[in-house]
């Protein structure tokens, strides 16, 4: 593997370039897991590298390269501190990074792959990390990084075959919110069933508020609010065409039927579905923690807050975040070095408060918020959250999904029959 060692004196400037490239007045929208994304189709300037002697590249420390999907100037900002003060506090290794937009990353992995020219380190989209395993390009990192302290979702999405094969970086979930002023007008209490969901949501619909909202677009962020209410049931991503999975169907079926769910959720990102809370024109709403910097900034004088997801059979929620990869064949000790730095208690709740997450150690996510935060439900949700996968196919088992859930909401085709067509398709992927 090719590598350019660079000279401390000018990390700052060649981190600065990676991370910055890209940044400006781009239209971002949220992706299934609360991360901006780039929309503008603008392509991205090419890094250039400042030359170094032989003299100053004796000089500088082994070089540690990280890529990373991340647009949002307050996420490239932090990561960049982290870097800077990992320099800092050592010689023997120099890490920096460099932006891929996230559309292009799996293709630039695979060029880096046949080019021999990947980086030490990959962050990236958690529900993806097996189709990467597929590639051949990970390090097996059992035995070499303890995570016994982590999330056991989270450890499990860069977990196949039993090996590890990465470090979860940061995780999310999805929790109910409420406007506890409109429960309180209606005389209801905060629900926590399937059955007190219902009741709630009528007794809050009016002519000019729905009861309950969440994104149901037909794409992985619609799977990513649908399957909480799957696997309440206990029915599983694979399958779907039982009785649990087809009571999911039905009961968000019924919530549109009944009137207290907009068919317009369809239409709804997550970030639209905040906008119509933030709005007063929905009660209450399933989405992330991502959401709340925005909701404390724009409607601060809004009185509402968080619960867990209302259960079925058991509280269940998803799992959503990014994780960290070593690439075998690279600098793999000073990756691990790194890794050590960048998730120890001080750095990781740095990150996490700049990016909005969760820490994916439940050791540090436990004392991370004080206990009347409106992050620490979102802690207590992920207890019970579970990963998408780890499947190399997800994406193809997750249109399925996302097709079903969207032809229930629309009434074009019945629960059955949603889950069904879902299945056949689920079947021919994983069979």
């Amino acid at each position: 593997m090719k590598k350019k060692k660079i000279v401390a004196l000018l990390t700052a400037l060649a981190v600065t370039i990676g991370l910055f490239a890209g940044c400006g007045a781009e239209k971002e929208t949220e992706d299934a897991s609360g991360t901006a994304s780039n929309t503008s189709g603008e392509s991205q300037p090419e890094e250039s590298e400042p030359e170094v002697s032989e003299a100053e590249e004796a000089s500088a420390g082994e070089a540690v390269t990280i890529w990373y999907y991340w647009e949002t100037e307050g996420h490239q900002v932090a990561l960049d501190q982290v870097i800077q003060d990992y320099n800092a506090s050592q010689d023997k290794y120099e890490v920096t990074a460099k932006y891929v937009p996230f559309a292009d990353f799996k293709k630039q992995l695979s060029i880096g792959a046949s080019a021999d020219e990947l980086p030490d380190i990959a962050i990236l989209d958690s529900p993806d990390h097996a189709s990467y395993v597929d590639m051949g390009i990970f390090e097996d990192l059992t035995g070499k990084f303890d995570v016994g302290s982590y999330y056991e979702g989270a450890v499990n999405s860069c977990t196949v075959d039993g090996k590890l094969y990465g470090v979860p970086f940061g995780v999310n979930c999805l929790a109910l919110y409420y406007n506890e002023d409109m429960l309180n007008d209606a005389g209801c209490k905060v629900p926590t069933t399937w059955d007190e969901l219902k009741e709630t949501a009528k007794a809050l619909t009016t002519e000019s508020v729905t009861g309950l909202a969440l994104c149901s677009v037909q794409n992985e962020e619609g799977t990513f609010n649908f399957v909480p209410w799957l696997w309440s049931t206990g029915a599983s991503s694979y399958d779907i065409n039982n009785e649990n999975g087809i009571r999911a169907l039905a009961f968000i079926q019924d919530l549109v039927n009944e009137g207290v769910m907009s068919k317009e959720c369809i239409n709804w990102t997550q970030g639209d579905v905040m906008n119509q809370f933030i709005a007063g024109n929905v009660a209450m709403m399933e989405n992330g923690p991502w959401q709340i910097p925005t909701m404390q900034a724009e409607a601060p004088e809004l009185n509402w807050k968080v619960t867990l997801i209302p259960k079925d059979s058991e509280y269940s929620s998803v799992l959503g975040g990014e994780n960290y990869a070593v690439i075998n064949g690279g600098n793999v000790e000073g990756a691990l070095d790194f890794l050590t730095y960048s998730t120890s208690e001080e750095q990781v709740k740095f990150m996490m408060d700049k990016f909005g997450y969760i820490s994916a150690n439940q050791s540090i996510a436990e004392t991370q918020f004080e206990a009347d935060s409106p992050y620490q439900p979102f802690v207590e949700e992920l207890k019970y959250a579970m990963p998408r996968g780890p499947l190399a196919e997800w994406p193809s088992v997750s249109d399925a999904i996302s097709l079903a859930f969207n032809q229930v909401i629309t009434g074009t085709a019945t629960p059955e029959d949603a889950a069904a067509e879902a299945q056949a398709t689920i079947d021919s992927i994983v069979k």
